[in-house]
């Protein structure tokens, strides 16, 4: 099969067909809530079909748009991990008989799903927790069962996002690899139709259930455009040059404390992220006290009681939090899974409620440190 295609935008619906007649439950973008959020969907109707969003420091809303393009939005408020790594997972039950305690193991439904829609910062996301979830000593198995079985269909962005800074983080905004079929939509002289690529042997297979027809050499290069032209329509970069030697250097920047005093430290920035992972486990009873059972929440690292250890608090203070989350991601996060821990995908700006922006704050300290060595 032709690693390239052409899909009529009428047939996406047949896409949808092909992957529940093979076990998988679709997962994709649909309108609720006055957002775009991810869920279950049964077919290509229940996508945001002609809706776009408007988003910048604080401010997300919807827009209409002037066609009926199925994926013309940019980064949801919600990720994928909440599939992969859900926010509220029960480990285990205890039940007490008489004198002992019986434990039960809780065992995921082994849900096969396919993404469709997935943005590639946010297949670079998946990525990220890939190496923290299935590598070294602490794998989660639970990840790595819903991991094995998931279908990714990819969607390359053709408009760029207010808050969006991909190309700085070099994912995107074409998904390169790791995808089972990727898409990009067009609309051209009245005619609406996907460029498909095939990434894998499973998504060729796939692909093999859906009518498709040959993509012309003038139609690859109307997609490839489109994405050079997402890419110039970027207002947001981040230098990441030298960056993790240049966070860790500067510990105790004065602009930790300008930060500090703006930042609310709601975690809204934790949770909105595609890669964090901090999580806290919880143990609850009920008032028989006969039965409990442990659960694992996510959690922040924004909040105080995250960094409460016997003997006290290490981090109580605004400026130690945002410094621990801002170092963490772009520069500690580099030494223990050899990537960054941003993949640029701007949610962390947008739903702050105060507008703090990560590509300005970085800025500021590389800027005072350049001015410094200048003066020297």
């Amino acid at each position: 099969m032709n690693r390239t295609s052409k899909l009529e935008a009428n047939n996406l619906q047949q896409l949808f067909t092909a992957l529940q007649d093979k076990g998988y439950v679709t997962v994709g973008p649909t309108l609720r809530d006055e957002a775009i959020v991810y869920d279950r969907i049964g077919s290509a109707n229940e996508l945001p079909v002609g809706w776009s969003d408007e988003q910048s420091p604080a401010n997300y809303r919807l827009t209409k748009r002037s066609d009926d393009s199925y994926f013309g939005f940019n980064a949801t408020p919600q990720s994928w991990k909440k599939f992969l790594y859900p926010p509220l997972r029960k480990l285990f039950t205890m039940r007490r008989d008489g004198k002992s305690l019986e434990l039960s193991n809780e065992s995921d439904a082994n849900i096969k799903y396919a993404f469709v829609g997935v943005r590639p910062c946010e297949l670079s996301a998946i990525l990220i927790q890939d190496k923290v979830f299935q590598s070294g000593e602490y794998r989660d198995d639970a990840y790595s069962a819903a991991r094995r079985d998931l279908f990714i269909v990819a969607v390359n962005c053709t408009t760029a996002g207010g808050t969006c800074f991909c190309s700085s983080m070099k994912t995107g905004p074409e998904a390169q690899k790791d995808f089972d079929i990727s898409l990009t939509e067009v609309f051209r002289d009245g005619a609406h139709f996907f460029v498909v690529k095939i990434g894998s042997e499973l998504g060729a297979s796939i692909m093999e259930l859906v009518e498709t027809g040959a993509a012309s050499a003038e139609e690859i290069e109307t997609t490839d455009a489109m994405l050079r032209q997402t890419e110039s329509q970027m207002n947001k970069t981040m230098e990441t040059d030298g960056l993790p030697r240049l966070l860790a250097e500067n510990l105790e920047h004065p602009h930790w404390e300008d930060v500090a005093k703006r930042c609310l430290t709601c975690g809204n920035c934790t949770m909105v992220c595609p890669t964090c992972f901090c999580s806290t486990v919880e143990d609850i009873t009920d008032l028989s006290g006969q039965n409990a059972e442990r659960l694992r929440r996510w959690d922040s690292c924004f909040t105080v009681d995250f960094s409460k250890v016997a003997g006290g608090n290490f981090r109580i203070s605004t400026k130690s939090r945002y410094r621990q989350w801002l170092t963490h991601k772009l520069s500690s996060w580099v030494e223990q899974f050899g990537v960054s821990g941003c993949v640029g995908c701007g949610r962390c700006i947008t739903w702050c409620p105060v507008g703090i922006d990560l590509t300005a704050e970085v800025q500021a300290i590389r800027g005072a440190e350049t001015q410094q060595r200048k003066g020297d």
